[in-house]
C-alpha cells in the first residue's frame, strides 16, 4: 500500500506539468487531493504496520545482471518518515495557496519532490534510494530559483552543488561497496549481511555519513541550509526543514551506520580526546547546536532565525544516532518527526503569514508594526510553535529532545552538558524573536502611524488555519502520546543497531 505515496506523488505531479495555464485554482485542488491521498495512504500503512517488522512491498528485478531490483519495503523507522513526508505534504500545499505564478508548475515540482522522499524512505535497495536522492534534488532547485526570494538562483544554486557533493561521496561508496562485497546485490540488507571488511568501513563510512550528513546540515557543511530556507517560498522552507533534510539523517542511520558499523570502532589511539569517527561526528553535532542556536541568537532577518534554529535541532538528530544505544538512538528518529513538524511549523508562520503581509523580515521593521495586534493569530500561532520548539512538556520536541540527552548522557555525560548550552541558547533566540517580532514596545514613527491609523493586513486565511491546526495537533498527539510512535520506533532501532543490516 505505501508504494501508492511515490506513485501518485509522482503521477500528480505529472497532471499538473499537463494543465493548461491559468487554472491555479484547479492546480491547487488536485496538488491537496494528491497530498491528502498521500498521507491517508501513509497514516493506513503506519496504522496497518504495528507490531510488524520489516515488510517488503514491492521487490522486482530492475538491473538483474546487477542485482538492482526495485525494493520497497518499510519498518517502524519507514513509516513514521513516511508518516511526516505526508504531514508535510498536505501543510504545503494549504501553505501555498496563495502561489499565483505558474500555479501547475509549481505544484509540479512541489509533487515530484514528495514523490521523491517517499522514494528515499521506502528504499530498500542502495542504488534505487540513490535514485530518488537525485530525483528530490531537482525540483528543489528550481523551487527556490523560480519562486523563491532573497537571492533565489544564488541559493538554489548552493543548495544543488553542495548536494551533488555529497550525492557524488555516497556514489563512491556504493560502488566500492558493491565490488567488494562480492554479493552481486545492491539490497541494503545484503550488503548489510556480506561481512565488508573492517579496513574498508573504516574509511566507508566516515565518507558516507559526511554525504549524507551535509543535507542534514552537518557543521560545518551546513551553510546551504539557512541561505537555502530564506530564499525558498514558503511551502520550499518547509519541506526543505521538514523532510529534506531528514533524507540527510536518514542516509546517515540507514546506510552509513547499519552497512558500516565498524567503521564507528576506536581507532587505537586518541587525539585531544577523540578516539573514533564516532566521537568526531558527535562532536561536530554538538558545535552545530551550539553554533547554530548562538548565530540564531544574533540575526536581524526573521526567517534567518529559524534557519539557524534548524541547524541547532539537527544537531540534536546526529548527536542522538551518535549515542549507539537504544534511546539515543530512538529520540534522534522522533526528533527527525518532531523536527519536521515544527520546523515547517515556524517557517509557515514567518514566510506566509506574517513575510507575505508585511513584505519584510528584519525584525527591526517589523518590532515596529506591532503585530501581536495587527495579526493575534499569526502572533499567538508562533508563540504555540515557539514554545513547542524548545522544549516545552506536551509537545513532541520535548520528549524527543529528552531521549536524545538521556542517551548522550549515557554514552559521555559531557555530551550532554554542551548540548544543553544549545537549549539554554534556544530558548533566548525563540524570545527575542518573538518579542521584537510579534510583541514589541518600540513605538512607531509618524510615517508609519498615520492618523488615519495603521493600514490593514490580510486577514487569515483558512488554508493557513487548516494547515497550523494539522501541524499543531501531530505535534501535541506525538508529546502527549509518544507511545503511538515509539512502539514503531523502537523495534526497528533494536534491529538495526542489533547489526540486522536494515
Amino acid at each position: 500500500m505505501l508504494a501508492w505515496t511515490i506513485y501518485l506523488s509522482f503521477a500528480g505531479a505529472l497532471a499538473e506539468a499537463l494543465l493548461p495555464k491559468g487554472r491555479a485554482g484547479l492546480a491547487r485542488g488536485l496538488a491537496l487531493v494528491v497530498a491528502l491521498a498521500g498521507f491517508v495512504i501513509a497514516v493506513l500503512g503506519f496504522a496497518g504496520g504495528m507490531g510488524q517488522g520489516l515488510v517488503t512491498i514491492v521487490d522486482v528485478p530492475w538491473v538483474p545482471a546487477m542485482g538492482i531490483h526495485f525494493l520497497l519495503a518499510a519498518d517502524g523507522i519507514s513509516r513514521v518518515l513516511v508518516l511526516l513526508t505526508g504531514l508535510a505534504a498536505v501543510a504545503g500545499v494549504l501553505f501555498s495557496w496563495n502561489i499565483e505564478l505558474r500555479t501547475n508548475e509549481f505544484f509540479a515540482f512541489f509533487l515530484a519532490l514528495i514523490g521523491g522522499v517517499y522514494g528515499v524512505f521506502l528504499s530498500f535497495d542502495l542504488f534505487l534510494l540513490f535514485v530518488f536522492y537525485e530525483i528530490a534534488i531537482v525540483p528543489k532547485y528550481f523551487l527556490i530559483a523560480i519562486w523563491g526570494s532573497t537571492r533565489r538562483e544564488y541559493a538554489a544554486m548552493k543548495l544543488a552543488i553542495y548536494s551533488f557533493a555529497g550525492s557524488a561521496m555516497v556514489l563512491v561508496v556504493l560502488l566500492a561497496a558493491y565490488t567488494t562485497s562480492g554479493s552481486h546485490s545492491t539490497g541494503l540488507i545484503a550488503l548489510g549481511n556480506a561481512g565488508l571488511p573492517v579496513s574498508f568501513q573504516m574509511w566507508a563510512f566516515p565518507v558516507t555519513f559526511v554525504g549524507f550528513g551535509i543535507l542534514a546540515g552537518l557543521w560545518p557543511f551546513h551553510t546551504w541550509a539557512p541561505t537555502g530556507h530564506v530564499a525558498a517560498p514558503t511551502a520550499a522552507s518547509m519541506l526543505l526543514a521538514g523532510v529534506v533534510m531528514k533524507l540527510g539523517a536518514y542516509g546517515c542511520l540507514r546506510v552509513a551506520m547499519a552497512l558500516f558499523p565498524h567503521g564507528m570502532d576506536p581507532w587505537g589511539f586518541t587525539f585531544v580526546g577523540i578516539g573514533s569517527w564516532r566521537d568526531v561526528f558527535a562532536v561536530l553535532a554538538l558545535v552545530g547546536i551550539v553554533y547554530g542556536a548562538l548565530v540564531a541568537l544574533v540575526q536581524t532577518d526573521f526567517k534567518f532565525v529559524i534557519g539557524y534554529s534548524s541547524v541547532s535541532h539537527m544537531g540534536f538528530v546526529l548527536l542522538g544516532l551518535m549515542t549507539l544505544n537504544q534511546i539515543g538512538v530512538t529520540g534522534a528518529v522522533l526528533q527527525m518527526f518532531s523536527h519536521g513538524v515544527l520546523a515547517g511549523l515556524l517557517f509557515a508562520i514567518v514566510g506566509r503569514m506574517v513575510y507575505d503581509r508585511t513584505h519584510t523580515r528584519q525584525l527591526a521593521e517589523l518590532e515596529r508594526m506591532h503585530l501581536g495586534k495587527r495579526l493575534p493569530f499569526a502572533a499567538w500561532a508562533f508563540v504555540i510553535a515557539g514554545m513547542a520548539s524548545m522544549g516545552l512538556p506536551g509537545f513532541s520536541g520535548f520528549v524527543a529532545e529528552l531521549q536524545v540527552l538521556i542517551g548522550a548522557w549515557t554514552a559521555k555525560p559531557w555530551w550532554t552538558a554542551v548540548a544543553g548550552v544549545g537549549i539554554v541558547v534556544g530558548v533566548a533566540y525563540t524570545w527575542r524573536a518573538l518579542q521584537k517580532a510579534l510583541f514589541s514596545d518600540v513605538l512607531p514613527t509618524p510615517e508609519e502611524h498615520p492618523s488615519t491609523g495603521w493600514p490593514k493586513f490580510a486577514a487569515i486565511t483558512w488554508p493557513e488555519v487548516a494547515g497550523f491546526s494539522l501541524l499543531t495537533a501531530a505535534s501535541l498527539v506525538v508529546g502527549l502520546y509518544p507511545k503511538i510512535l515509539l512502539d514503531a520506533i523502537e523495534p526497528a532501532v533494536k534491529t538495526l543497531l542489533a547489526g540486522g543490516g536494515q
